[in-house]
């Protein structure tokens, strides 16, 4: 049952009329809904600080943003990478389309700059899930 239902959903998902955030869908006596987010990647970009004092600044402005679209309740989960390299971190947004993503952190100093560049996509996730 669970490959038939795994079978559904993928085909839904692979076509482009699939426009909706939500659906809910009933397994035994569980009702499972699925949310549509914005993940978003940000890797290293070309540019390199090689100042600490100006590396610290452009860190306290990312953080700055990140907590003000926190604050809007449009991005809902940011953290880094651990040991850095090419991959920095990942955003996640509750909004409805990858271009605002790419609009909203797209005035983030570090992106501005070209200290970090951004790779979004749409990911589902089950509604109300939480972290711990």
């Amino acid at each position: 049952m669970k490959k038939i239902l795994f079978a559904v959903l993928l085909t839904a998902f692979s076509f482009p009329s699939f426009s909706q955030r939500e659906f809910s869908y009933t397994e035994g006596d569980t009702t499972y809904t699925m949310k549509r987010y914005v993940f978003m990647l940000l890797e290293s970009g070309e540019t390199k600080s090689k100042d600490s004092t100006e590396a610290a600044y452009f860190q306290e402005q990312h953080l700055a943003h990140l907590n003000q679209m926190a604050q809007s309740g449009k991005l809902i989960v940011a953290g880094p990478f651990e040991g850095g390299g090419e991959h920095r971190g990942l955003l996640i947004f509750d909004i409805e389309t990858v271009e605002e993503a790419l609009q909203l952190e797209g005035e983030d100093p570090m992106v501005k700059t070209g200290r970090l560049k951004m790779n979004a996509f749409y990911w589902w996730g089950a509604k109300g899930t939480l972290l711990k």
